[in-house]
């Protein structure tokens, strides 16, 4: 069975299907990549829990970056909010985002508790 969480026209924000969580891209508020890293992680942590599911649950995540010279400050923040011994498989890159103010996206895929 496919579940789909806050579903528009366009897209779902969750889909869950055999005991797996796949969240929509996330992006976050802020002024700098850290600021927006950290309001996307947090937008993440809030679907994750809606899903039944948790940062310590994330199997695979798709970092977008719009300046890939972002990558350490962007780092930081992730490095303190992933859960030690928890980290999951990950990819990033440099892309043009949806918006020019965007400075990170990011995607997951996680299992659902």
């Amino acid at each position: 069975m496919i579940e789909r969480i806050e579903t528009g026209k366009r897209m779902s924000r969750i889909v869950k299907h055999n005991g797996v969580v796949y969240l929509c891209g996330q992006v976050g508020d802020g002024a700098t990549v850290a600021d927006q890293t950290r309001d996307c992680l947090g937008r993440i942590k809030t679907l994750l829990e809606k899903a039944g599911s948790s940062p310590d649950r994330i199997l695979q995540a798709i970092v977008w970056l719009s300046d890939i010279s972002d990558f350490d400050e962007m780092n930081q923040v992730w490095d303190a909010w992933v859960p030690e011994g928890h980290a999951p498989a990950r990819a990033c890159g440099e892309s043009r985002l949806a918006r020019d103010d965007l400075k990170v996206e990011i995607i997951i895929t996680a299992a659902a508790d």
